[in-house]
């Protein structure tokens, strides 16, 4: 099915994005990762909200696989409603915002580098608030985001992310496989997942998986079945979900379940065919599910970038979920597109 919400054009418009990021993005890309470099953090702290947040997982654990250097997730309320400050000396702090403008974001990253971190800004908007108030900028380069939901900024912000931290440890491997993410996520956005689109639209709640790195497109794919499709979706790492939440699974509960080629791939199958046996309908986005149903997917060149494809085609599947429900998912009620917390 097609449809011509703004969210189904900008999902098409992800791989050009990512393009466009890769190509005008590197000279900043490169001044930040030698910073970092310098700096040689023993810790990193981030800072960001919604999406954003998810996307600030996302490289926590990618930092934590590539370079040993924990990330930690600081609530920006530290800073802004309870006025207290951080021992940061020799850190650095990674502030992830597409409108740059949220309050709370902003005086986190001032109080991070007063109190001696490094900070940097991975925004949309290179001249808002939260670049004025970072030592580098990481200009997303997305263009206009005209849907409330999302889409290319949060892709371009896990790849501004995963990149600076490849440029960091220059990894070479990962290097290439973040250079051949446009053409793998052109094919992502068209993808068929049907079968899932099909067994939630008519659902009022399911459960998404993640273990690792996909845990933070767990959560993004949760939070986006919530704001696009007025659908309950709760988001749990395949390792936490037998410990109680399973208790509410019954017969024909949906399930997505995402893993892609990694340590994590065969634990997470394993979770997802025995909450099948319970009477779930789960979808997996992994060949090595016995009784759970498989999800196409596009293999990038690294483990690290496989999550991407999966958001991108994920995307193209819940605004279908959301045109099915009758929704709009350029227009959630109750939400707008920049939200700016204190």
């Amino acid at each position: 099915m097609s449809s011509t919400t703004h969210m189904r054009r900008e999902i098409l418009e992800i791989s050009a994005a990512v393009e466009t990021l890769l190509t005008q993005g590197q000279a900043a890309m490169t001044a930040a990762a030698a910073a970092l470099a310098e700096r040689d953090p023993t810790f990193i702290i981030s800072v960001a909200r919604g999406s954003s947040d998810h996307a600030a997982t996302y490289f926590k654990y990618a930092s934590e696989l590539v370079a040993g250097i924990p990330v930690a997730s600081v609530g920006p309320s530290i800073a802004s409603i309870y006025g207290k400050t951080l021992k940061l000396q020799g850190s650095a702090c990674v502030a992830i915002s597409q409108s740059g403008k949220s309050p709370d974001i902003v005086r986190m990253a001032e109080m991070a580098g007063r109190e001696g971190a490094l900070t940097f800004a991975v925004t949309n908007h290179p001249e808002s608030d939260l670049a004025g108030a970072s030592s580098h900028t990481l200009n997303l380069h997305a263009g206009a985001e005209l849907s409330v939901a999302a889409t290319k900024t949060f892709v371009t912000s896990i790849v501004s992310a995963l990149w600076l931290l490849a440029e960091w440890r220059k990894d070479a491997d990962l290097l290439a496989a973040i250079r051949q993410l446009p053409g793998a996520l052109e094919k992502a956005a068209l993808l068929d997942w049907g079968g899932l689109r099909d067994q939630v639209a008519s659902r009022q709640s399911l459960y998404c998986l993640g273990r690792g790195p996909t845990l933070a497109i767990s959560n993004e794919a949760a939070l986006k079945f919530k704001e696009t499709c007025q659908l309950h979706a709760e988001s749990y790492s395949s390792a936490e979900v037998l410990h109680g939440p399973v208790s509410i699974v019954d017969r024909g509960f949906p399930v997505l379940a995402l893993g892609v080629a990694d340590r994590a791939e065969q634990a997470l199958a394993e979770v997802a065919d025995e909450i099948a046996t319970k009477g779930a309908v789960v979808f997996a986005t992994s060949d090595k599910v016995a009784r759970a149903a498989r999800l196409p997917v596009i293999r990038t060149a690294h483990p690290l970038t496989d999550p991407v494809s999966l958001i991108v085609s994920f995307y193209a599947m819940v605004e279908q979920v959301a045109v099915l429900r009758g929704v709009n998912p350029d227009e959630p009620r109750h939400l707008k597109k920049v939200t700016e917390t204190v």
